[in-house]
């Protein structure tokens, strides 16, 4: 990622000057808070959030792509452990 100067914000700059640093995050793109001159945290929109995070599929598709999906495989539950159980 290329980082371009108006976009890192020492933490008492940011502190000070949180929702203008929330209003770039939204519509200039993620902000970088500095911490002791080190990065320490990235501030971005929730839908660039939402976009990095949510899975692209539901669990049925992710399975269904599978390279094993159609192969036929066998499971069997071994019964010789039975559990006891207090009621």
């Amino acid at each position: 990622m290329e980082m371009e100067l108006n976009n890192i914000w020492q933490l008492q700059e940011a502190k000070s000057k949180f929702s203008k640093v929330v209003e770039k995050a939204i519509n200039t793109g993620p902000q970088i808070v500095t911490k002791n001159g080190k990065e320490a945290v990235v501030i971005i929109s929730f839908d660039k959030y939402k976009d990095h995070f949510e899975p692209k599929d539901s669990i049925v598709s992710f399975f269904k792509k599978s390279p094993i999906y159609n192969a036929n495989i066998e499971i069997d539950r071994k019964d010789d452990f039975v559990r006891e159980l207090d009621l």
